[in-house]
């Protein structure tokens, strides 16, 4: 098979990518069982049509045999390509402690990064490492800064988890927004300018003036879409060509000096003997204010990829529980039970994720400079609690737990709107029910007394699972308690107070954090109601009497 194969000659880039991922395949599966000179000669074809085959084609078949990369020539050659397809495969391959050992040698500085953040290494391949010196490595594993927590004064920042889901990416995505708009003098440290080089591969391979990691290996050969770092079309247009780029758009992540939109210049360089294509050299700066849309800052960008993520997750939710109904409402035609009951299943889990998307919306637009508002509306905090309350019972039944809320001085009648009180308070409920144990009551107080502030209160007293956590715990969106219901929230308890104290604040109110309880404060507007009811007396008094 591998004869016949060496015997072709590759005519066209088609003939080249199948020839290539042939021997690939080949060697990834029975390397160790083929001769020397099979072995040798398979590895010379490989590297001859290295630079007739796309990287997008070797990346590709890097990831496809890397958890089987067990044949170690294979991997040291995929080890030496570009620093895209290196990583993918030395992230996942697997050999003997001997073969690493004999392999490191003929590595260069990216691969051995990408193996120094790698915990599945034998002891000795990771001495090996650190004995090749801290030079050796070309991209250190970063060290992760805490986030800034925008949600309660005395809330240390959540330590980072790496094992929170993709929802808790996305309220850690919500809280860097929601910061980046309330800070807006950072923009003051932002590095202004860099100048950079590529291979011929167009991998930024050498930078100066903004922390390396920031953007070597990222390409400009390729076009980055989805706000994800990179290259605009323009700059992968004119690197097909070997054109000059001029003022095209370019996205950084890393620390926020680096991070964000820049505009970079770049001018092809040839080898002066052999006119051989060396890559790009170019200069970055940040852009002008006349170049921003509107002028619209990162911060804007931001919501707007979030606005856009949850616009992507509407629309099939809402495909999905439109089909449901026509099955449930049989209004194509007679349709079984089971299917019509699996129909009801999907629409109430259906209702239940728009709820979740509705507060992940609500989180991202709440909590910035500015959205502090009074609403007119005047709300009766008790009767909306019994609602709540209600609504809680299949909850606290499943569970098997207890809601007890007592009432102390009265009336509860508050500034807010009806439907903003309505989740605060079924929010906060639900998620201390959601970490309770079986068994356990949720005890709380709905309290209006005169205050210096003038606020009601509604205190929930800390269940058993959460008694000894700390603020910063509860407000991490990865943080799950011991004892914590199976069927708990999927945005977590952190979540949910973050989102309970910026429903709050937008009406003028807090969620505090206290020892024993949690506490949330809403502005009272008794007094507004009685001097209602006073002006309502006085115009029925002043009515004539009939005859």
């Amino acid at each position: 098979m591998i004869a016949t194969i060496l015997r072709q000659t590759p005519e066209d880039e088609r003939a080249g990518i199948a020839a290539w991922r042939q021997l690939t395949d080949i060697l990834a599966q029975r390397g160790n069982q083929l001769s020397d000179q099979d072995i040798h000669r398979s590895l010379r074809a490989l590297a001859v049509l290295r630079a007739k085959v796309p990287e997008r084609v070797r990346r590709d078949c890097a990831e496809a045999v890397a958890q089987r990369g067990r044949f170690a020539p294979l991997v040291a050659f995929y080890a030496n390509d570009v620093p895209a397809v290196s990583a993918t495969m030395l992230r996942h391959a697997k050999l003997a402690e001997a073969d690493w050992l004999a392999l490191l040698p003929s590595t260069g500085p990216m691969a051995r990064s990408v193996l120094a953040g790698r915990k599945d290494l034998p002891e000795g391949v990771r001495r090996a490492l650190v004995a090749l010196g801290a030079a050796s490595v070309a991209l250190p594993q970063p060290v992760a800064a805490p986030e800034v927590v925008p949600v309660l004064a005395d809330a240390a920042a959540p330590a980072p988890d790496t094992g929170h889901s993709q929802i808790s990416e996305l309220v850690r995505r919500i809280d860097k927004f929601q910061a980046s708009r309330a800070q807006p003098s950072a923009a003051q440290d932002l590095r202004s300018a860099f100048v950079f080089e590529t291979g011929p591969d167009g991998i930024i391979c050498w930078v100066d003036g903004i922390t390396r990691g920031a953007a070597i290996g990222l390409s400009i050969a390729e076009a980055a879409y989805g706000g994800e770092p990179g290259v605009d079309g323009v700059a992968a247009g004119a690197f097909r060509q070997r054109a000059e780029m001029v003022n095209a758009r370019m996205i950084l992540e890393g620390m926020p000096a680096d991070s964000g939109e820049w505009r970079f210049s770049a001018l092809p360089w040839f080898d002066p003997a052999t006119g051989q294509f060396c890559g790009y050299r170019g200069n970055a700066r940040r852009p002008y204010r006349n170049e921003t849309p509107y002028g619209r800052g990162a911060a804007d960008e931001a919501g707007d990829s979030i606005r856009q993520l949850i616009h992507e997750l509407r629309s099939p939710l809402n495909a999905i529980s439109g089909f449901a109904q026509i099955i449930a409402g049989q209004m194509f035609g007679p349709v079984n039970q089971s299917y019509r009951a699996m129909a009801e299943s999907i629409i109430s889990d259906a209702a239940a994720v728009q709820a979740i998307i509705d507060d992940l919306q609500t989180a991202a637009q709440s909590g910035g400079p500015g959205d502090n508002t009074t609403p007119g509306e005047i709300v009766d905090i008790d009767a909306l609690l019994r609602h709540v309350e209600a609504d809680l019972e299949p909850l606290l039944s499943d569970n098997r737990v207890d809601l007890n809320v007592s009432r102390v001085g009265g009336p509860f009648r508050v500034r807010a709107d009806d439907a903003g009180a309505r989740r605060m308070i079924g929010r906060l409920l639900t998620a201390l029910v959601d970490v309770s144990q079986a068994g356990t009551m949720v005890v709380g107080q709905l309290v209006c007394e005169p205050l210096p502030d003038d606020m009601l209160q509604l205190r929930v007293v800390r269940p058993s699972t959460i008694r000894f956590a700390t603020a910063s715990d509860l407000l991490d969106p990865g943080f799950s308690p011991e004892g914590e219901a199976p069927g708990a929230a999927i945005l977590s308890l952190g979540f949910s107070l973050r989102l309970v104290d910026s429903l709050a604040r937008g009406v003028g109110g807090r969620l505090d954090i206290g020892h024993n309880a949690l506490t949330l404060f809403l502005p009272s507007a008794n007094a507004e109601g009685e001097a209602g009811l006073d002006i309502q007396r006085g115009e029925e008094s002043r009515v004539p009497e009939k005859g």
